[in-house]
């Protein structure tokens, strides 16, 4: 695995001491006895997809390089389905014998994504800092969703899947330096980030207003002008209050989100409603994003363990005149688009 450095000093924003650095090879990934495995990859993290978005928005430089680099605003359902294959497929796919794993071809993707900021500093999306952030959102994305959904989970439970973090951060061949050491280590870290270091960002409020946006995939059967006279303005503020109750405090107030006793309350009782329906009553493989499935399946035997990965259907993909560009998230880049190999996804 060939470790990303780049030009950002060794320091970091936050004073942390350990006795030896973290090191990607030591670790291995990820699999079907990790608790990552167990609770991650599944539609319910679309409950959270505002919350995940708009948190990585909020760092300042990753704010930046969305902003001005990605046509994500442009074309956001489409980028959204397709970016799940590779994110999930870090944890997921297998490790090939020889070759990039999905980590490296997703850190990949952010080679190039880099600027300048308002005050004349330099932003790269493979900072180490920044990179580190953007995966703290999709690991701890995991702990916040089961603390407000379900399912519930112990302390050391987190602690169990703060260390498989590292392993699947490892995955990206990056710079592993601003990974903190313990569990308690990685709290203190977000604290600061969410009181210290976010920040209000165009991007942000762009990834929160969803009233514009046609009806998610799932409701396309939905006609576009009943949906916007009658149904977007309520989604919107629905999506909006929900997200806020993911949000720690900090993060409400730098955003201008009140959120009252009474919006706890029945954010609990939604919690346990959503536990109930998907956690108890829905199977779970049912329940799985298809790459996710794809690897359950292949333990279970019901797809052979040498067959091609799964790909987002081409309804997903960029516009035709994006394709070359892989920071589009996009399967089948110049790179890779003689030999796409892959199944395609009906989801």
């Amino acid at each position: 695995m060939t470790e990303v450095l780049t030009n950002t000093p060794e320091d970091s924003s936050i004073e942390h001491r350990r006795p030896a650095p973290i090191r990607a090879e030591d670790y291995t990934p990820l699999g079907p006895d990790s608790l990552t495995w167990q609770i991650w990859g599944t539609w319910t993290g679309m409950f959270q997809g505002l919350w995940a978005g708009s948190m990585q928005n909020m760092h300042p430089k990753l704010g930046a390089a969305v902003w001005e680099h990605s046509d994500f605003f442009g074309e956001r359902w489409q980028r959204l389905m397709r970016s799940l294959y590779p994110i999930s497929g870090v944890v997921f796919d297998p490790v090939p014998d020889s070759g990039p794993t999905t980590g490296e071809e997703v850190r990949d993707y952010h080679r190039d994504v880099k600027g300048e900021m308002e005050d004349g500093s330099r932003y790269h999306a493979l900072d180490p800092d920044v990179f580190y952030w953007a995966h703290a959102t999709f690991w701890y994305g995991n702990v916040r969703l089961c603390e407000r959904f379900g399912p519930w989970l112990s302390e050391d439970q987190k602690r169990q899947l703060f260390e498989e973090s590292k392993a699947w951060y490892a995955m990206y061949g990056v710079s592993m330096r601003p990974v903190p050491d313990t569990y308690e280590d990685f709290l203190e870290y977000w604290d600061y980030m969410c009181r210290n270091e976010l920040r209000d960002h165009p991007a942000v409020r762009t990834v929160l207003d969803i009233s514009k946006l046609p009806p998610p995939p799932f409701l396309s059967f939905i006609p576009e002008w009943f949906w916007f006279r009658f149904m977007a303005e309520q989604n919107q503020r629905f999506f909006t209050w929900m997200t806020t109750g993911f949000y720690d405090e900090p993060v409400r107030e730098i955003l201008g989100l009140p959120w009252s006793e009474t919006d706890e309350r029945r954010f609990r009782l939604l919690g346990r409603g959503v536990n109930l329906v998907m956690h108890r009553l829905l199977p779970k493989r049912f329940l799985r994003h298809p790459r996710p499935r794809d690897a359950w399946d292949r333990v279970h035997g019901r797809v052979a363990d040498d067959a091609p990965l799964v790909h987002t259907p081409a309804r997903n993909l960029p516009p035709e005149a994006e394709r070359d560009n892989p920071m589009h998230y996009c399967p089948v880049h110049a790179a890779r688009r003689a030999t796409y190999p892959g199944r395609i996804s009906s989801d």
